[in-house]
C-alpha cells in the first residue's frame, strides 16, 4: 500500500514538474516574443528599408531621364541613413499598400511625406514631425469664381484617394461632391478638361505641377497645415527613438535646412 502511495506521489510530482516547465517555456517565448528588435535588425542588416510611393515631386519621384529616384524625401531618408550608419534601401509601391506593407515588415520606415491624419486610423509609431505640410485649392485657369473656402458650395472637389487632401475636403461644408482618384495626375487632368470644379492637394506638389498642367493654376486658398513624420510598425518604438535622434541631428547641423532649401526653395 505504501509502495502503491508513493507512485502516485511521484506521479503527481511529475506532472506538476511537467506542467511548470511548459509554463516556464511559455512565458520566455512570449517575453522573447515581446521584445523590440526594430533597431537591432536595422543594425545587423546594415541596411534601413524605407518605403514610399515615388508618385508626389518635390518629395518623391523618379527622374524622366534617369528613373533614378529623386526629391526632399529621398535626400532626408538618405542623411538619415548616415546619421544612423547604415544604407538606405528606397523601395517603391502604391500609395494605398504602404501601411500595409509597413505592417507585414516589407519596410523598416515609410518616409514619403505621410502625415499623422493619414496614419490616425492606424496602430503604428511615428517619429517626431520633420516638416509641415500644407493643402492648397488648385483650379482651372479660367476659373476667377473660387476666392475662398465659401466659393466652393456645390462644387465637385477632387482628391487623391487615401490622403489627408481626401480628409481635408470630406470636411468642407456645402461641397456638392468629393471625387476622388488613384494619384493627384488624374484629377488634374480632369479639372483641365472642366469635369471637376477644383482640386485640394498639399501646395508643394501643385506648385511643382503648374508647369506640366498649363491649364490649372492655384489659388491662395490654404487649409490647415499638417504634421509630416516618419512611420514605423507598432512596437518599433527604439527604431523610431533612433529616428527621432537622427532628425534632431540633421536639423542641429543644417543639413535638413540644406535639403529643404534644395527641394523647397518655392515655398
Amino acid at each position: 500500500m505504501n509502495k502503491k502511495l508513493t507512485l502516485v506521489v511521484l506521479g503527481l510530482l511529475s506532472l506538476v514538474l511537467a506542467f511548470s516547465g511548459c509554463t516556464s517555456t511559455s512565458t520566455q517565448s512570449s517575453d522573447d516574443s515581446n521584445t523590440d528588435m526594430s533597431w537591432k535588425n536595422v543594425q545587423d542588416s546594415g541596411v534601413l528599408r524605407v518605403g514610399l510611393c515615388a508618385a508626389y515631386p518635390p518629395f518623391e519621384s523618379r527622374n524622366a531621364k534617369t528613373g533614378e529616384f529623386e526629391g526632399f524625401d529621398i535626400d532626408f531618408a538618405n542623411a538619415l541613413g548616415n546619421e544612423l550608419g547604415v544604407k538606405v534601401e528606397i523601395i517603391d509601391a502604391e500609395w494605398p499598400a504602404l501601411l500595409g506593407g509597413l505592417s507585414k515588415g516589407d519596410y523598416d520606415t515609410l518616409i514619403t511625406c505621410m502625415s499623422e491624419r493619414e496614419t490616425a486610423a492606424e496602430n503604428v509609431e511615428m517619429s517626431e514631425p520633420y516638416y509641415a505640410l500644407t493643402d492648397v485649392v488648385v483650379v482651372n485657369k479660367n476659373t476667377d469664381s473660387i476666392k475662398s473656402l465659401a466659393d466652393l458650395d456645390g462644387k465637385i472637389i477632387g482628391a487623391q484617394l487615401g490622403t489627408g487632401s481626401q480628409d481635408t475636403a470630406e470636411k468642407l461644408e456645402g461641397v456638392k461632391e468629393v471625387k476622388t482618384y488613384n494619384y493627384n495626375p488624374e484629377a488634374f487632368i480632369d479639372l483641365e478638361n472642366g469635369r471637376i470644379d477644383a482640386v485640394i492637394v498639399g501646395q508643394a506638389y501643385a506648385l511643382t505641377q503648374m508647369k506640366e498642367y498649363q491649364n490649372v493654376k492655384t489659388t491662395n486658398i490654404t487649409i490647415n497645415p499638417v504634421n509630416v513624420i516618419t512611420v514605423q510598425k507598432s512596437g518599433a518604438k527604439e527604431l523610431t527613438q533612433k529616428m527621432n535622434e537622427a532628425i534632431n541631428k540633421l536639423k542641429e547641423n543644417g543639413k535638413y535646412d540644406e535639403i529643404k532649401e534644395k527641394w523647397l526653395s518655392f515655398e
